[in-house]
C-alpha cells in the first residue's frame, strides 16, 4: 500500500487537535525496555501524556502514540499499550 494512502500517526499536538477535537491522557506505567538504537525522548513512569490510540499501518497492531514526544525512525513516539492506562478523555469545544 502507498505510504500516501496511510494515515500519519507521528503527529505533533496541535496536529493532533486539527484532526481530532478529543485529547486522550494516559498515565506511563512501564519506562522500561528503551531499544539501544532509540533516538529521541522517552516517557517517565507516572508521568501523564496527551496521546492518541490508533491501529499502526505498517505493522497492523495498535500502538499509544505520545504527542508531547519527538523521537526518529522507525520507532517515531509509539508505544505499546501495556506500558500505559487511559485516564480521560477531553473534548475541546
Amino acid at each position: 500500500m502507498p505510504s500516501s494512502f496511510l494515515p500519519k500517526t507521528n503527529l505533533t499536538l496541535p496536529e493532533a487537535v486539527r484532526i481530532s477535537p478529543v485529547l486522550d491522557y494516559a498515565r506511563c506505567l512501564d519506562a522500561s525496555g528503551r531499544p539501544a538504537d532509540y533516538a529521541g525522548d522517552w516517557p517517565e513512569e507516572g508521568r501523564v501524556y496527551v496521546v492518541r490510540v490508533l491501529r499502526n499501518a505498517h505493522r497492523g497492531i495498535t500502538l499509544v502514540y505520545l504527542l508531547e514526544l519527538a523521537a526518529t525512525a522507525p520507532y517515531y513516539n509509539a508505544f505499546e499499550p501495556y506500558r500505559f492506562r487511559m485516564v480521560c478523555s477531553t473534548w475541546l469545544n
